[in-house]
């Protein structure tokens, strides 16, 4: 249903002609007739929300038609409705649901925009087409149009303007601002060109900033236009435009028209997000966008209300300001955002008058009188009145009653209620003299109530301050007649104590000092020079001025002396000529005499200071301070000096200054260094540095936040993207984007327009230098042989690409040397043939071996010769050998299948004619061949399976060797490789059941597989040969004439000649067919004998006579055998008698001889030598032999890496390491490692380059947290916590041997720095050992050096001081309850709804990352509970607390030395209703009484402010009727009436009468014997106003003689009174009901006609600069006589300034000359070496 209200307006229809005069019709007409009467109020309006109308009304007094109308209208309600009212014109349409329409109920929707009568209610039913005009005209205040303000009001359309008034014109401008001038906004108009592509699909067209308004693009082209969205709140979405229609996208209305060939996209506006429009590729063509909108501005002035007014009353003034407003947070920023736009014009300030209303009447007080008495007590009084102030300020005397809303101030006070000072009198100082009669002094001084030395002592009272003294030491010298006065030290002490004038900068007599007397003894004279003078405040120094620009009278310079008597006689001088020469010396000296007035207040409050004691010149009569030249200086007291406040200063904070700012907006921090301070002396100025415990006061803040307040939007990059190629020129980017860092330290992203500055680069230029010279390899010409052995060579250009991007051919001196064998390599092709007759005597020869083998049990490697077959376990790893003569070893080949082999990580080809499978696999069954020139042998592999059967190679797997070998080989070969699979699997033939098979390699197959199935072998043949000691020997890698024999001793493995086998399918084929098989099982079983017999019988022959544990075993003839002879070697791991001997850890073998060069390019060496490459080696072998049981396992690793094998890089079937045609990167420190179950060994060989120095280095990061003690190789990194023993290795090598040398952050370590054997040993480590460790080893050859970088890690842990953490949560300004976590865990308590902060304080380095944990949970996972991290995670604020967000948070701060838990619990405490005991009750009887259950607001248990449970439900409680009888008899009483007087005494009635009040509630009266016996009968008559009948009575005014308040305005007075109408004088207070007369006025007074009178100025001390001043005389003339008065009765207006400063012009460098006319004094004193003087008397100082 709707919210807002309808009203009916009810209008006649006799009105609906006047209608058609609208609100456009004149005043002036409607005045025109005076017929009319008054217009009636306005009515209610038609809607309380969205805009309604309202009207008024009047009627025609004549009988005859008024002229104008009798109806008007106004809109109102003109504020926007509730999202849920819905519109206007829908509710009326639903209100005609529930009536029949043609007998059927429908619901109705309404019809808009009707052109014909837009405002008739025409209706459509749901679902259906049809529309009906359900009424002929809407609700007044309906829109006529949906999208225009125009309302309908009685059936007609009116025009509304912007500003909701009828008949008003106003419209908004673009930027939807009512009736304005399109300054709030700006017009953004553009075309987009699409450069889409396959690889760029979409793109951005414009982007378009909240508020915008009247957007309009046109898409012409093949693509498609959608939107993406981004609110303040930062949600995200995208909306695809894929049909017309009308949408809305984040409450903003979107129209879009899609055509074939066009796209068009409308918004009105306001948006209420940011949106960005983006096309998507659609086809090959391009496309265009055109767009055009209004941008809002989105900082403007926003005039604020009126200030408060400048007075409460009398009239003042108030003014309006301008705040500048951001329209997308709302809130108020700094005005500087303002100005960025120029259309940006600040309101000027509204001014108003206020509160013009005059004031109350208000008490004034004169100043207090003087105190009647200095001390001991005293009285003051002041005169009170009662005044008003008019609106133009002016004061007036008003009558005392008009004040009385206040109380009268005070006219008497007592004053100086303290007592009266008192003399006290200090030590006697010593004697002034050694020896005889001398002089002591005191110090006498007038003490106040305060302790503090002050005047006011009676000099009558005064204790004397000097007398005589005797020193009992004689004196060897006349008797002086009078006691000694001090003569030199004291009058020296005298002239430099003799208080002088200070110099300040008002012009001031300065006298200097007194000359010396002009007569050794006697009287005389001593002058002074008294000079006017002036501190010039620029420079701190004194100029002198004319005499008449000091005021006041000028002190003496010329005084009389007395410099004691002559020749020891007392002077008889004549009084007269005493007093005609001196002016009277014997009388000022004794009414004149220097006295003691106490000490100064100590120099310093602790530590040690001092105190002086004062000396002044006083007169002995008066007592009072006198001008120090009356007193004769030779007589002035000594100096006295006392120390005070010796104790040692507290400890206290010394603070330092505040860092500059971090952020210049934003929030940034400050710091500041506090520490703890105690000063112990402050003579010796010994300070000492203290703990922070021991200073008692809060430790100040070291940091604070600064600059808080919001950025201006810039631009922030981001880092830069790695470059795109590492030298030569390359490319790199970054992301530049337009944020505004708020004041809260969160960044806001903007669109792009908000950033005004240009946009900062977001690609450049990198790698802008020339890459390093490099070689360019051809391929390799063709062998320069047809046949035989030849070479190939291949051409190298020595290449560099420069910074530009361009390659360019350079000198080869400038490319590094090139890789051994890298430009020639030898090549083989057939054996060339003599003209007639074949060649054989020199062509290659392979010797092959024609075996087969059968593996019976699991082995780790087996060694074969080419020329057989095998048939092996999976798993197993195979070393086959192509034994060769007349042929270089290097250039054999190698072929699977007719496939050519290559290295890979299954399959190694080495040099020397070996090949090695390692772990076989079904897809390493075939037909291995080697070639060597024209010679070629093959050897067939194939598997056994688990149930001793053949394993066939399936052509679906593929191995990646065989995938990489089809893909390298050429089409014919690829192709007869696939015929030979082929021919595996066909053993389903005729030809096979022959035993002829059609693939060579699977000849034997049916036979093996026989010998495979045979059983029954004799166990004593079984046992005879398991126990056989199968030691494996280890063959040299070289041919072995013996290879044979010496295979035939290991076990595992059963062998034959392949002739026998050929011989068994040639009988095969030679039997008829049915008895084939019974025949075949016959040959094998004789086959299987025959193969274990020839190995027992090799057994015998390979074993020596101690070896032979057991008796050979007769093998009867007709028994089967089950197990073969071995003829292979099979790894020691896996030796039958392994378990026989004691297991060891493994030992590899050292030897100690020199690297073998076994060839000029071939050099052969063992473990802990080193091997120097030179230009032509080829090849190089490195050895290692290991002992061991179980047999160690080989592996080997170059720098601390493992070893790639390749086709150059080859491990050889001994374990050794053989490196073909090695290059300058194989140099380095190969380590071999030997490793079993119980230990492992390692020994390293050093290969370098021509015998440069090699370290042996590491690139590991080693972390150590526990162990006492690491050890590592150089190279690596190391962090460890404090305490640890570091030791660093510098393995070096070189010929001749590299000399080590270790330095420290590029510093040379001393040699006794813990160095051993090349370590480094550092022990305790701390933070002063961390730093970066170099080890240089240098020979003849030249010098390297590596570096190790130690860090030392600090584990998490609390700090001591707490100060930081706490600032930081002060920092975020949110005010807020906060608990800082602790390892055992801390408390808060909360209410719920609060939010709260928790601190993590931590320290350690490197710094720890804190993670957030809620009950044992990361803080991540937790549901419910809304936290912000804040400081890098040290604060976490925890918002909208509730009983689900309270428990345990846990911060864990880790780092790579360690981790801290710490914990917190919030607590949420809850309110609750409790209905509680009943109440009493509200009456003991009748028909009223209830008991209300008590409501209570608890709080665990204790009772709190019922606003406390607003928000909960209450409990509903009903009251409970109580105590329902008849209540007893009782009097009532009615009111008091009026009393008969208002003042002098009066009477006054009430009316008492019995009642009683029943149960029903009804009172009935009873005789008032009931009452009587119950209560006494209460009075109905008393008496009433008792007081006097008083009034204010005033005496006449008084003169017009009190203080000036204005020109020729003073204030005068009255007595007034309280007194009876009797005329009998009453105390005031008695008529303080009454108003008071005033008894204060101003009047005309001749004595208040007086001004300011000012002189002129005097001439400027300077011409030009900033340091000239002139004065002038300001006194308080009478208007009439012109004459001086006194400057009080000029104190009602301001006093004239009588100083100024003038001439401030910058002076002129241009001449030398001078700026001031004290330039003569300046050259006197000897000023003109100081710049100040220099420059300002440039012409004078010159010439001197």
């Amino acid at each position: 249903m709707e919210c807002c209200r309808r009203a009916t307006p009810g209008t006649p229809l006799l009105f609906l002609a006047f209608l058609l005069l609208s609100s456009r019709t004149a005043r002036s007409e409607e005045d025109r007739d005076g017929l009319w009467d008054a217009w009636g109020p306005w009515s209610e309006c038609s809607r309380t929300c969205g805009g309604g109308a309202s009207y008024s009304l009047r009627r025609c007094l004549s009988s005859k038609s008024c002229e104008g109308r009798n109806i008007r209208y106004r809109t109102c309600s003109n504020v926007d409705c509730p999202p849920e009212a819905g519109d206007f014109r829908a509710q009326q349409c639903s209100a005609h649901n529930d009536v029949k329409h043609h007998g059927q109920f429908y619901e109705w929707l309404p019809v808009s925009n009707d052109p014909d009568n837009p405002c008739s209610l025409k209706c459509q039913a749901k679902g259906t087409a049809l529309v009906v005009e359900l009424a002929p005209k809407v609700l007044d205040g309906t829109r006529c149009y949906t999208e225009s303000l125009d309302m309908c009001i009685s059936g007609l359309c009116q025009i509304v303007g912007c500003d909701h008034q009828l008949g008003s014109t106003v419209e908004e401008d673009n930027c939807g601002v009512c009736n304005g001038d399109g300054s709030t906004c700006r017009l953004v108009r553009g075309q987009y060109k699409s450069q889409l592509s396959a690889t760029k699909l979409d793109d951005t067209v414009v982007a378009i900033p909240y508020g915008s308004r009247h957007i309009r693009l046109v898409l012409k082209g093949p693509d498609h236009l959608y939107l993406e969205t981004k609110t303040l709140q930062g949600v995200k979405s995208e909306s695809s435009l894929s049909s017309t229609g009308t949408f809305l996208v984040d409450n903003s209305s979107v129209d879009f028209q899609k055509f074939p060939d066009k796209e068009i996209l409308r918004m009105a506006g306001p948006l209420t997000a940011d949106f960005i429009v983006k096309i998507r590729n659609a086809g090959p063509a391009d496309s265009t966008v055109q767009f055009i909108f209004y941008q809002p501005i989105i900082h403007q002035w926003r005039e604020t209300d009126f200030f408060p007014c400048s007075a409460t009353c009398g009239g003042g003034y108030q003014l309006t300001s301008a705040e500048c407003y951001d329209l997308r947070s709302n809130r108020v920023v700094a005005d500087q955002y303002c100005h960025y736009y120029p259309e940006n014009v600040k309101p000027k300030p509204k001014l108003q008058e206020c509160n013009l209303d005059p004031c109350p009447a208000r008490w004034e007080a004169t100043p207090w009188t003087a105190c009647s008495s200095s001390c001991g007590g005293g009285i003051q009084s002041r005169a009170v009145s009662c005044v008003e102030e008019d609106i133009q300020g002016h004061v007036t005397s008003v009558e005392e009653w008009k004040c009385m809303y206040t109380p009268k101030m005070p006219i008497v006070q007592p004053c100086n209620i303290f007592d009266c000072p008192k003399w006290l009198a200090q030590e006697w100082s010593p004697c002034t003299v050694t020896c005889g009669q001398g002089l002591r002094y005191r110090v006498v001084l007038c003490i106040d109530h305060r302790g503090m030395h002050t005047g006011g002592c009676s000099p009558k009272t005064k204790p004397h301050i000097k007398e005589e003294c005797i020193i009992p030491t004689p004196c060897y010298k006349p008797k002086e007649k009078l006691p000694v006065e001090a003569k030199l030290p004291w009058y020296k002490q005298a002239q430099e104590l003799e208080e002088g004038a200070v110099v300040s900068e008002e012009p001031s007599f300065i006298p200097e000092a007194w000359s010396a007397c002009t007569v050794t003894c006697g009287v005389g004279i001593q002058v002074r020079t008294v000079r006017c003078q002036v501190l010039l405040s620029f420079s701190q120094s004194v100029a002198d001025l004319p005499v008449d620009e000091c005021e006041g009278p000028k002190p003496a310079s010329q005084r009389a002396c007395y410099a004691g008597p002559c020749n020891g006689e007392i002077p008889e001088l004549n009084p007269e000529e005493t007093d005609g020469l001196f002016g009277g010396l014997q009388d000022f000296d004794e009414l004149y005499d220097w006295e003691y007035e106490g000490f100064t207040k100590c120099s310093e409050s602790c530590g040690g200071g001092v105190q002086e004691a004062v000396v002044s010149c006083l007169n002995k009569q008066t007592r009072e301070p006198a001008d120090v030249s009356l007193c004769v200086t030779s007589r002035r007291p000594p100096q006295l000096l006392k120390s005070c406040n010796l104790d040692p200063c507290p400890a206290r904070w010394e603070i330092g200054k505040w860092s500059p700012c971090s952020l210049t907006c934003g929030v940034g921090l400050q710091t500041r260094d506090v520490f703890c301070s105690h000063l112990l002396s402050r003579e010796m100025n010994e300070t000492i540095i203290l703990a922070d415990e021991l200073c008692n006061q809060p430790k100040p803040s070291t940091v604070q936040a600064c600059n808080r307040f919001n950025c201006p939007p810039a631009w922030y990059p981001a880092h830069w993207q790695p470059c795109s190629r590492t030298c030569g020129g390359g490319v790199q980017k970054r992301e530049v984007l337009c944020k505004q860092r708020m004041a809260d330290g969160s960044f806001l992203e903007l669109p792009e327009t908000f950033c005004s500055a240009s946009k900062l680069a977001s690609q450049q230029a990198c790698r802008k230098d020339d890459c390093p010279s490099e070689w360019l390899l051809s391929d390799w010409t063709e062998c320069s042989t047809s046949c035989g052995e030849g070479t190939q060579t291949r051409s190298a250009t020595c290449r560099r690409v420069l910074k530009t991007g361009v390659s360019t051919i350079v000198n080869s001196t400038l490319c590094p040397p090139l890789p051994f064998s890298s430009s020639i390599r030898p090549c083989m092709l057939a054996t060339c043939a003599r003209p007639g007759r074949l060649s054989t005597k020199h062509s290659p020869h392979i010797a092959a071996v024609r075996k087969i083998y059968i593996q019976t049990r699991r082995q780790r490697k087996l060694h074969f010769v080419v020329g057989g077959f095998a048939y092996l376990l999976p798993k197993t790893s195979v070393v086959l050998r192509c034994p060769t003569r007349r042929f270089r070893k290097p250039l054999i080949t190698w072929e699977k299948d007719g496939q050519h082999l290559i290295s890979s990580a299954h399959v190694t080809v080495a040099p020397f004619g070996y090949l090695k499978i390692h772990r076989l696999k079904p897809s390493d069954t075939g037909i291995y061949a080697c070639s060597a020139g024209p010679a070629r042998e093959q050897f067939v592999i194939k598997l056994v399976g688990g149930n001793q059967k053949l394993v066939a190679q399936p052509l679906s797997l593929r191995s990646e060797e065989e995938a990489l070998t089809v893909r390298k080989a050429s089409p014919n070969e690829a192709l007869r490789a696939h015929k030979h699979q082929n021919g595996i699997f066909s053993n389903g033939s005729k030809a096979e059941k022959r035993g002829l098979t059609m693939d060579p390699g699977s000849r034997y197959d049916d036979i093996v597989s026989r010998l495979l199935e045979q059983g029954g072998w004799p166990r004593e043949l079984l046992a005879s040969w398991e126990v056989q000691d199968s030691m494996e020997r280890n063959a040299s890698s070289e041919e072995d004439q013996n290879a044979e024999q010496a295979l035939l001793h290991l076990p595992f493995t059963m062998v034959t000649e392949q002739r026998r086998l050929d011989d068994i399918l040639r009988n095969l084929s030679q039997q008829p067919e049915e008895l084939r098989d019974i025949y075949s099982k016959h040959l094998v079983a004789q086959l299987a004998q025959e193969i274990f017999r020839s190995h027992l019988d090799n057994q015998d022959v390979l074993l020596k006579p101690s070896e032979q544990r057991i008796p050979p075993v007769a093998i009867p003839a007709h028994k089967h055998v089950s197990g073969f002879s071995s003829s292979l070697r099979a790894s020691s791991g896996e030796a039958g008698g392994s378990s026989r001997r004691p297991h060891r850890k493994p030992t590899i073998l050292r030897k100690i001889s020199a690297a073998q060069q076994l060839s000029a390019s071939e050099v052969v060496t063992h473990l802990g030598q080193t091997v120097a490459l030179a230009s032509g080696t080829l090849s190089v072998l490195l050895h290692c032999e290991a002992i061991g049981n179980p047999r160690p396992t080989i592996s080997w690793a170059r720098n601390g890496e493992e070893v790639q094998f390749s086709n150059r890089i080859l491990l050889q079937p001994d374990d050794s390491l053989q490196i073909l045609a090695p290059v300058e990167a194989d140099v380095g420190f190969y380590t071999c490692n030997a490793t079993n179950d119980l230990g492992y060994d390692s020994v390293s060989i050093a290969v370098t380059l021509a015998g440069k120095p090699l370290v042996k280095t590491s690139r590991l990061t080693v972390i150590n947290t526990e162990e006492p003690a690491i050890t590592v190789d150089i190279g690596s990194t190391i962090k460890t916590v404090r305490g640890v023993n570091v030791t660093i290795n510098c393995q070096v090598a070189g010929v001749p041997e590299a000399e080590v040398t270790w330095f420290r952050n590029k510093s040379k370590l001393a040699s006794p720095h813990h160095l051993h054997e090349g370590s480094l040993l550092l022990t305790d480590v701390s933070s002063s050992d961390q730093g970066l460790y170099s080890c240089r080893a240098a020979n003849l050859h030249g010098e390297l050096t590596e570096n190790t970088q130690l860090l030392i890690l600090d584990p998490p842990q609390v700090p001591k001081q707490l100060e930081d953490i706490r600032a930081l949560l002060s920092a975020t300004g949110l005010n807020l309850p906060s608990v800082l976590t602790s390892p055992l865990g801390r408390q808060l308590v909360l209410d719920p709804g609060n939010s709260a902060l928790l601190g993590c304080p931590i320290q350690g380095h490197p710094t720890p990352n804190i993670t957030w944990f809620h009950g044992g949970q990361p803080i991540a996972t937790a549901t419910g509970l809304t936290y912000h991290i804040l400081a890098a995670g040290q604060i976490l604020q925890v918002a909208n607390l509730s009983g689900g967000s309270q428990g345990e948070f846990s911060c864990l701060a880790q780092n790579e030395a360690g981790m801290l838990v710490q914990k917190a619990s919030l607590v949420i405490q809850d309110y609750w209703w409790s209905v509680d005991r009943l109440a009493t009750c509200s009456a003991s009887c009748g028909n009223r009484g209830i008991q209300q259950p008590r409501l209570r607001c608890l709080l665990n248990s204790t009772e709190v402010s019922p606003t406390h449970c607003a928000g909960k439900v209450r409990p509903a409680v009903q009251p409970i009727a109580c105590n329902r009888r008849d209540c007893p008899s009782r009097w009532m009483v009615t009111s008091w009436s009026a009393c008969t007087r208002s003042c002098g005494g009066g009477v006054q009635t009430r009316r008492v009468t019995c009642q009683k009040l029943k149960a029903s509630g009804i009172s009935t009266p009873v005789p008032n014997d009931m009452c009587t016996q119950l209560a006494k009968r209460p009075v109905d008559t008393q008496a009433c106003n008792q007081q006097l009948c008083v009034e204010w009575a005033f005496s006449s005014w008084g003169q017009c003689n009190g203080p000036c308040i204005g020109p020729r305005l003073a204030v005068q007075h009255r007595q007034v009174f309280c007194q009876t109408r009797d005329g009998i004088t009453l105390p005031s207070e008695q008529c303080s009901t009454l108003p008071r007369p005033v008894s204060t006025q101003n009047c005309w007074s001749e004595a208040c006609s007086v001004h300011w009178r000012v002189s002129l100025w005097t001439l400027c001390t300077a011409t030009c600069g900033n340091y000239g001043f002139q004065s002038r005389r300001v006194e308080c003339v009478h208007v009439r006589t012109n004459k001086a008065v006194p400057e009080h009765l000029c104190s009602w207006g301001p006093r004239p300034a009588n100083w100024q400063r003038c001439n401030i012009t910058p002076c002129e460098n241009m001449e030398c000359r001078d700026t001031t006319r004290y330039c003569e004094k300046v050259q006197q004193l000897k000023l003109c070496q100081l710049s100040q003087f220099k420059s300002r008397c440039c012409g004078t100082c010159g010439k001197a």
